[in-house]
């Protein structure tokens, strides 16, 4: 009798339920069960399909969708749901970009300040780097980045400045499913002088981004590094090529690697090189 309670509890007896036929509506649901679970210190099925407003049969189906990617748990002693591991996962590293766009802010400041450009903020994502914040210089030209901007590794001075400090096969592996797509005539776009420039720019600690996304701008970068010493994004310095000549590229480069390094502190990370 007991072992029969506990499996109503937590998985229903029968479990034929139809296919979802919208996709979105699937993702709503879900992402309702998620909350509750969270909302929650161990939940049953029944509970969960109570306060959802869903079948039983239809709340299992999503709380296994969730509990084959880590989102929730089923414990199978009290046969009760509860949020997973890879939920933490997620919220904490939203909680990492919040501090590291937090904390960089002066830093970014400062380097705006001192060489009288653009200072700008960018963290990995898979394929891709994505501006989260920018302090603008006060000159007339100036570039400019719109938060969540998206720029491809191979094409900016923050993506090249975090590809240098990855192993190769992790490097092969991003170009490969992103593409060396091809802007301007300056664009990196073969791997040869691509991999010869990621040497050079691991070796001194900032990468320049030379017109090779946007005709007539330079960009100067440096890796920001995690606890475990794996870069997850950049600070960079954007400015027209009037401006940012080549002679001044030995006197910014520095900056910015020495900002990365001082946000990298602020962060808990671990400088590399």
């Amino acid at each position: 009798m007991e072992t029969t309670e506990k499996r109503q509890r937590g998985r229903p007896r029968a479990f034929n339920g139809p296919a979802e036929t919208s996709s979105v509506q699937s993702l709503d649901r879900a992402l309702r069960i998620l909350a509750i679970v969270a909302e929650g210190s161990g939940l049953s099925l029944s509970e969960i399909s109570a306060q959802s407003g869903l079948a039983a049969s239809t709340a299992y189906r999503m709380l296994t969708t969730l509990e084959n990617h880590g989102m929730v748990e089923f414990d199978t002693s009290d046969q009760l749901w509860s949020i997973g591991v890879e939920t933490y996962r997620m919220g904490a590293a939203f909680l990492r970009r919040r501090k590291l766009v937090d904390r960089a802010r002066i830093v970014m400041q400062e380097l705006m300040e001192r060489t009288g450009e653009t200072a700008n903020l960018g963290v990995a994502e898979d394929d891709c780097v994505v501006f989260v914040s920018q302090v603008e210089t006060h000159q007339a030209i100036r570039a400019f980045f719109r938060p969540g901007t998206r720029s491809p590794f191979h094409a900016s001075g923050i993506g090249k400045a975090v590809l240098a400090h990855l192993e190769p096969e992790r490097v092969g592996t991003i170009l490969r499913k992103a593409g060396l797509q091809r802007f301007t005539d300056r664009t990196l776009s073969e791997i040869p002088a691509l991999a010869h420039d990621l040497a050079v720019i691991k070796q001194r600690g900032w990468s320049v981004d030379d017109e090779e996304r946007h005709p007539g701008m330079r960009c100067v970068a440096a890796a920001i590094f995690n606890e475990f010493g794996e870069p997850i994004g950049g600070v960079s310095v954007s400015g027209p090529t009037v401006r940012v000549t080549p002679e001044r590229l030995a006197e910014i480069g520095p900056m910015v690697r020495s900002a990365a390094a001082e946000v990298t502190r602020m962060i808990g990370g671990a400088q590399v090189g």
